[in-house]
């Protein structure tokens, strides 16, 4: 008789467990992939954006454009992987049939969407620290704010790992994923302040900076880095939360309800 998982309470910790490992060891076994090859894309776009505008544009929120500039991709990175974790991880699972392996075992929905969203956490804030070392030789990287930088690294990668939770269980082939990806995490991402301050924007744009949670998540990282913002960071440090708490709820109802997850 195989052993009877060791919980506290009503909590499967070694069904979560597992569930956490394999998600960072599906990562890790590509990190040329998953770790290695995000990092180098941010370095070009470092090297793009600051070789095109570094003349032009010299200083930004009061700093040197590239100080300016390394927050952002790191965050663009941050997030962009968070999604492909556990979008990909879902997707892949539904499309093979062997979703039902992570269905079966004795796993709340809570575990489930736990472990896939911390899974998502871990690779996103593995990138961001791999792009943050790889712009070290290029840039003068300073941390003003520790706890905000850890903070809203965090809240970002939780939230596009819940995204991509309830990407992955929505879509039904991979062109699902790609749209979301590429027509709303995308331009969330450029047009949030990722390469320049929004107050230069015009005034009317503003008003879409405002809407974007992504605008919070960098702004908030970017205070924490060079201690420069253009929002109230307090207000983006509550904008992230609230939006993490509504997906998590989304993405709990939908494992809890087996939507497109049980046959």
């Amino acid at each position: 008789m195989p052993p009877r998982p060791r919980t506290v309470g009503r909590i499967n910790w070694l069904g979560f467990w597992t569930l956490y490992r394999k998600e960072v060891q599906r990562f890790l076994n590509v990190y040329m992939q998953t770790l290695a090859a995000p990092m180098v894309t941010a370095l070009l776009f470092f090297a793009i954006f600051n070789l095109a505008l570094g003349r032009a544009v010299e200083t930004a929120g009061g700093v040197p454009y590239p100080q300016f500039l390394a927050p952002g991709l790191i965050m663009m990175t941050l997030v962009q992987n968070a999604f492909a974790n556990s979008s990909s991880s879902i997707l892949i699972a539904k499309v093979q049939g062997n979703i039902v392996d992570v269905l079966m075992p004795p796993l709340s929905a809570a575990e489930f969407t736990l472990a896939y969203a911390l899974g998502s956490v871990t690779r996103g804030l593995m990138v961001g620290v791999a792009v943050l070392v790889g712009l070290l030789p290029f840039v003068e990287v300073t941390i003003h704010d520790p706890l905000a930088a850890v903070y809203f690294g965090f809240m970002a990668a939780l939230m596009l790992g819940l995204l991509g939770i309830i990407g992955g269980i929505w879509a039904e082939k991979f062109d699902h994923v790609a749209a979301v990806q590429n027509f709303v995490i995308t331009p969330l991402s450029f047009l949030s302040g990722t390469f320049y301050s929004i107050s230069r924007l015009p005034e009317d744009w503003h008003i879409a900076a405002w809407i974007n949670p992504f605008f919070y998540m960098i702004d908030g990282l970017r205070y924490g880095f060079i201690g420069t913002s253009d929002g109230n960071v307090a207000v983006g440090a509550l904008m992230v939360l609230i939006v993490d708490a509504v997906l998590l709820a989304c993405a709990y109802a939908m494992v809890a309800k087996g939507y497109k997850l049980k046959a």
